[in-house]
């Protein structure tokens, strides 16, 4: 029952947070969500999955954290090349410059001298 209850309240609060516009910057809300979200993980792991230190001698949670630790590399490695290869292999665009407007010609008149 307590899974539960922490189920719903960890749904409900970033649910209000976003609905509201409690917070207006978007890294603030993408950072604040996501802590909810691990935090509702690991609720799920312990009270619906029962997993802890010592079922199986440990050996399920040593795979959870082996597969946690690898994802997280997947991930970071991804963006990191995806980063990589947008700043390093996209076509520099030129910064378009005004037109310089044409001088007029100059017409010396025949016959008159300049000093």
């Amino acid at each position: 029952m307590i899974g539960f209850v922490l189920s719903v309240i960890l749904t409900a609060i970033p649910f209000w947070l976003v609905m509201a516009k409690v917070i207006a910057d978007r890294n603030t809300a993408v950072l604040v969500l996501g802590g909810f979200a691990v935090i509702q993980i690991l609720v799920h792991m312990v009270f619906f999955l029962h997993m802890n230190g010592k079922v199986e001698g440990g050996w399920t949670l040593l795979s959870t954290i082996f597969t946690g630790v690898f994802v997280a590399i997947a991930i970071a490695g991804t963006l990191w090349v995806m980063f990589h290869m947008n700043a390093n292999m996209m076509p520099e665009h030129p910064t378009p410059t005004p037109p310089t407007p044409p001088t007029p010609p100059t017409h010396e008149a025949s016959g008159h001298a300049t000093p």
